[in-house]
Parts: structure tokens; C-alpha cells; sequence
């Protein structure tokens, strides 16, 4: 059994889950708390490079089959390369999306069996789930114009994609939510960031058992 402690950022598009991040990163380095964060799909070398194929603008005509496998192996990878050692070492993990995010995406958003999908996280995780998820949640058309509106933000393929499968996605992690209460939280994505902050501190520190 790990160390450390397993933390998973879930949302849709545009739901301030980096924002989030950064903000709650120098409060937690002065608690002491050693901090690992990293990504999916990427995280590390293997990672980054298949991130690149799934991603790119230009792969439209990738099959959800395709889509859903790429990221499986990305999951591998990033998992036994980076994610379990600074768990073992004891390490705080907060992993900006996991397991969640393929049933959402290629489960509710793609229509792909979603026994198959939990049966390949199951696969290639070996049954590991974060310790808490943190769901950042905010209507589908406001995580959309925060993404119009920032014109930093990398434009990957998924933001290509129409309105109705994200709401499928959005869908899909509120029904995650409801079967899994005790992992996941969810946060109100749509307030100001200081308060979604405030918030997300709160819930973090109560599961970890840091004082406020």
C-alpha cells in the first residue's frame, strides 16, 4: 500500500482546475507538505509524446476506440514511471485528471462501454484510486467562453469538438459523482477563483488532516 496520498483534479473544459492548482500550491509548501503535480494525458516523456497524437488538431478522424486506448497507455506509463515512486516516497500526488476522466470522456462523451473502460483503468492502474477527487464543476457554456477568452490556453482537439458531447461529459462526471460520494468532491467551479480556492483548501486539508 502507498505512502503518500493520491489527489485527482477532474472538470470539464474550462473548469479552472489549473488556476486552482497554482493558487493552492505555495499554501500547502508552507504546511510542509511535499508536493508532486503532474498531468494526463503526459506527465512524463512516453506520456508527452502520445499526449501530442491524441491531441493534435489536425487527427480528427481518430476513432473514441483509438482515443481511449492512447490514453490508457499514457496512464501506464506516467503511473509506474512517476506517479508510484513519489507515492512510495511519501509525497502529496495531485495528478490534474485520472481515471474519471475516461469514463467521462470516452465513456458518457463517446458512447464506449463503460465496463470495458473500467476494466482497462482497472488494468492499468492495478486497482489504484486516488485517495480524494476533487471535481471542479461549472455549466458546460461557461467553461466554454473561459476557454474563448483565454487566449494562452493551447487549442487541443477535444476543444474542436461540439457543444453536446461536453455536455455528455459533464453528465457523465455528475454520475460519478453520485456513485462514488466519498471519493470525489465536488467544488463550485462557476465562483471566483478566491473562493473556489478557499473551498478546495477546505475539503483538501479535512481529508489529509492538515489544520487550517
Amino acid at each position: 500500500m502507498s505512502k503518500g496520498f493520491l489527489v485527482s483534479l477532474e472538470g470539464p473544459e474550462g473548469a479552472g482546475k489549473t488556476s486552482v492548482l497554482e493558487a493552492l500550491l505555495p499554501i500547502l509548501e508552507e504546511k510542509g507538505v511535499e508536493v508532486l503535480t503532474t498531468r494526463e494525458p503526459g506527465g512524463v516523456l512516453i506520456g508527452e509524446k502520445i499526449r501530442q497524437v491524441i491531441l493534435d488538431p489536425s487527427h480528427t478522424q481518430m476513432d473514441p476506440k483509438t482515443e481511449l486506448l492512447l490514453y490508457i497507455a499514457s496512464r501506464r506509463q506516467h503511473l509506474v514511471e512517476k506517479v508510484l515512486p513519489a507515492l512510495e516516497a511519501g509525497k502529496l500526488v495531485i495528478m490534474d485528471r485520472f481515471i474519471d476522466s475516461s469514463v467521462a470522456y470516452q465513456g458518457f462523451g463517446r458512447g464506449l462501454d463503460i465496463d470495458a473502460i473500467d476494466w482497462l483503468n482497472q488494468f492499468a492502474t492495478d486497482g489504484l484510486k486516488p485517495d480524494l477527487t476533487l471535481y471542479f464543476d461549472i455549466e458546460v457554456e461557461e467553461g466554454l467562453a473561459r476557454i474563448a477568452a483565454n487566449s494562452d490556453r493551447e487549442v487541443n482537439r477535444l476543444d474542436l469538438e461540439g457543444l453536446d458531447l461536453h455536455q455528455k461529459v459533464r453528465q457523465g462526471y455528475l454520475s460519478l459523482l453520485d456513485k462514488e460520494g466519498n471519493r470525489i468532491a465536488k467544488i463550485d467551479a462557476s465562483l471566483p477563483l478566491e473562493q473556489v480556492v478557499e473551498t478546495t483548501k477546505a475539503v483538501l486539508f479535512e481529508r489529509m488532516g492538515l489544520a487550517k
